[in-house]
């Protein structure tokens, strides 16, 4: 295996230059790379896009314009770590104003129907805590929440 790691490949329907554009603008460490496109003899129509390579937020994608046999669904989703409120703020008011769906619990669809997961940091040591009653009221107010909110849930890991 190589020691390049995992390429993960998103499915489209025609959006996929879109899609790769849309997600290098969002995330810091993030370029496009090579663009190919369909010949002739493939069922694409010759010279649109096939697929385009891209690294958003330092992972590899790979976005295939693979036709509308397959959509996205919550069975995947990709965990955004933010260290502070305004990098949730970031990522969650940006997705949202492009089109995206808020969900529950810090979850949120983006505008091409992808599940990303906009998580502070300190979520997963409140939640994992020793002290099952700290951990317990922290999950129940997150259980509350679409957008998590940190000084929130900081509270409710207190007892406040």
């Amino acid at each position: 295996m190589s020691a390049d790691g995992f390429t993960t490949c998103l499915w489209f329907d025609g959006q996929a230059e879109e899609a790769a554009h849309y997600y290098v603008s969002i995330f810091k460490n993030s370029r496009l790379g090579r663009i190919a496109r369909f010949s002739e003899s493939e069922h694409g129509t010759a010279g649109s896009v096939m697929a385009v390579d891209f690294v958003a937020n330092g992972q590899k994608f790979v976005a295939l314009n693979g036709g509308p046999q397959f959509t996205f669904d919550e069975a995947i989703s990709f965990q955004i770590h933010c260290e502070d409120q305004e990098e949730v703020d970031h990522y969650w008011n940006k997705f949202v104003e492009d089109g995206g769906e808020a969900g529950p619990c810090g979850w949120i669809k983006d505008k091409f129907g992808l599940s990303w997961q906009v998580v502070p940091s300190r979520l997963i040591d409140l939640i994992s805590d020793p002290d099952t009653e700290k951990a317990a009221r922290t999950a129940q107010a997150m259980y509350k929440m679409s957008k998590l909110d940190i000084a929130a849930l900081e509270k409710a890991y207190a007892g406040e």
